[in-house]
């Protein structure tokens, strides 16, 4: 074949190819990646390849749409499990707001709040002087029921049931009204705490209010691990707690939000590659819980994939072993 016919044909195939190439962009196109690593292109998805995560491109190459990879059944099995802990989590974020609104309503400053919580605690010492007031009666008027028994008994006279009784009476009532006086002492350091938390919260609510965000987030359903923690009993629960506040502290790349004793959170996500963690404490029945951390992004089709990526997996996944880790160093200690 001659060169000039050679160059012909060359010519006729690179045309072929570009007519191709126009006809074959002038439709929607599917782009997903096999487990091979290997980008695929197509108009249609065959069923062995439907199992992979795949976007869907308009004819200039923009991604219009997006179909998540296929989920197994154990991670349906997790997902709905996910969901549970989530609705639960919510009504803790729910009754926060609740309580914000109600303590943003009720006092207008910190004065206020202190205010308040010194005519508390002067009723409450004023309770405790009139309980203990009548301790030292009723331990008078034991002594007295004592000495007249030990009298009767010197005398060789047999004390009266009745007068048996009455000194049991007495002791029973010191006893209920010493529990009185350290259930006054409960309350009082009970109330003192529960307002500390509430001015803590009222100064970062009135200092931040201005910028609270407004964005929408969106949920990690795409999520491969749980990151549950389960205490086996209050004081390890009370120490997962502070560890896991540092762990929500430290990969959250937002600022603090609410933090209590049943609910730490982030703000909401500002950007496509903002995390937002939480951590709830979750009740399992009466004296069980669990910690449940939650990964948050942005509501948008990056912030979707950052929270579907192996990244927000493996940070899930670390959880419960970091936990592990530091009660496990501080045993050592």
């Amino acid at each position: 074949m001659s060169n000039k016919s050679t160059r012909a044909t060359v010519f006729f195939i690179g045309i072929c190819c570009i007519l191709g190439s126009q006809r074959l962009l002038a439709r929607n196109m599917y782009r997903w990646t096999d487990d091979d690593g290997k980008t695929k292109f197509s108009d249609q998805v065959a069923p062995e390849d439907n199992q992979y995560r795949r976007d869907l491109l308009s004819k200039d190459v923009r991604v219009i749409k997006v179909t998540e990879k296929a989920r197994t059944k154990e991670e349906i099995i997790q997902d709905r499990r996910l969901a549970e802990l989530r609705r639960e989590q919510e009504k803790l974020i729910a009754n926060q707001r609740i309580h914000d609104k109600a303590l943003l309503s009720t006092f207008h400053s910190q004065e206020d709040l202190m205010t308040a919580l010194n005519t508390k605690l002067k009723t409450l010492d004023t309770e405790k002087k009139v309980i203990e007031g009548n301790l030292e009666q009723l331990k008078s008027l034991l002594t007295w029921q004592q000495k007249q028994a030990a009298l009767l008994e010197r005398n060789g006279k047999k004390v009266p049931p009745k007068s048996l009784a009455d000194m049991q009476s007495t002791q029973e009532q010191i006893k209920k009204t010493e529990q009185a006086i350290l259930a006054n002492i409960d309350k009082k350091q009970q109330i003192s705490t529960e307002y500390k938390a509430d001015i803590d919260r009222f100064l970062y609510l009135t200092e931040t209010k201005s910028d609270a965000p407004t964005n929408k987030i969106a949920s990690i359903i795409e999520a491969n691990k749980l990151g549950l923690f389960y205490c086996n009993n209050d004081h390890q629960c009370n120490k997962a707690w502070d560890i896991g506040h540092k762990f929500v502290t430290f990969y959250s790349t937002t600022a603090p939000d609410i933090y209590n004793d049943r609910l730490i959170m982030n703000r909401p996500p500002a950007t496509d590659y903002d995390l937002s963690l939480s951590l709830s404490k979750i009740a399992l029945n009466e004296a069980d819980y669990q910690l449940f951390l939650d990964i948050r992004c942005r509501n948008s089709s990056q912030g979707r994939e950052l929270c579907a990526s192996q990244k927000v997996s493996d940070l899930r996944s670390s959880f419960r072993p970091y936990i592990n880790s530091a009660l496990a160093r501080a045993a050592q200690q």
